[in-house]
């Protein structure tokens, strides 16, 4: 009998976030690959001291990464250094190594919220009543603050700073792209805006895909998942809020039964070519 090869599958099943189901999620997922892999869970602080007995790590819902910093940062230059498989690939440049990017994605014209991370970049937001504040290692609106223009000039803004401002835009609605390497599997949105969690299916079109796939695209992940997280304006345009490629939530919870087993099946062919 061919051997399975061994995952090791890095998720916290105690995390509480606000209106996801961390836990439950990965208890699912991690079941469903089970029929191709030996799956094992651990917690994110000791994935650094377990990794080398497995062919492959698979980073989930493992909470923030600012929670366990150190370990992060351990495991993750343990895993460079031994040219480990991981899944997300390492490689990425957008969330997993911090919220920078979308200052140079609105500095280049592309189409995401402003944003800048210098007191003389400023001028660069359109005017607002209001600005937010969110810190670029921030995850979960931890650190972020809602400040009235009046007080926009006084932040301490600077290179070291490590703050991000944007402008507070109206919107319709937030919508996600979900994409297993570089393919789209599905798409999620809240209606209601002030309800970011409660989702329903979303049928993209043409033009939304588009929007999506640039910037999954422009990201340097052959292997792994990816969030595009965007808003619409009260235009109708649609703008990137964020690109999650550490651990991005999946809502499978939200998503038919076929849709979900199209996604495992994706992720399982994902997690086979990286192994090759």
């Amino acid at each position: 009998m061919r051997r399975k090869p061994a995952l090791l599958y890095v998720t916290d099943l105690s995390y509480e976030a606000r209106g996801r189901r961390y836990g439950d999620e990965d208890v699912r997922l991690s079941a469903r690959l089970g029929d191709d892999f030996r799956i094992a869970l651990c917690h994110p602080r000791d994935a650094a001291a377990l990794m080398d007995a497995f062919d492959a790590v698979v980073v989930r819902n493992s909470g923030p990464v600012l929670h366990h910093r150190d370990a992060w940062e351990d495991f993750r230059a343990r895993a460079l250094e031994r040219g480990a498989r991981v899944f997300n690939e390492l490689s990425g440049r957008a969330d997993m190594v911090g919220k920078r990017y979308l200052t140079e994605l609105s500095a280049a014209g592309e189409p995401v919220i402003p944003t800048v991370d210098r007191r003389e970049d400023l001028d660069r937001l359109p005017p607002a009543a209001e600005y937010v504040v969110k810190p670029e290692l921030g995850a979960d609106s931890i650190g972020m603050e809602v400040v009235p223009a009046d007080r926009l000039a006084g932040l301490a803004l600077g290179l070291d700073a490590g703050l991000l401002v944007q402008p507070r835009i109206g919107f319709r609605h937030e919508v996600s792209f979900y994409f297993v390497d570089r393919s789209f599997q599905y798409a999620l949105y809240a209606p209601d805006p002030a309800r970011r969690w409660e989702l329903e299916p979303y049928a993209p079109t043409a033009g939304d895909l588009a929007f999506a796939q640039r910037f999954v695209d422009w990201n340097t992940i052959d292997h792994g998942i990816q969030r595009v997280d965007a808003c619409r304006t009260a235009e109708g345009e649609l703008l990137l809020v964020e690109l999650e490629d550490l651990n991005p939530y999946l809502s499978l919870d939200r998503v038919d039964g076929a849709t979900g087993d199209a996604f495992v099946a994706a992720m399982t062919a994902s997690l086979h070519a990286l192994l090759a």
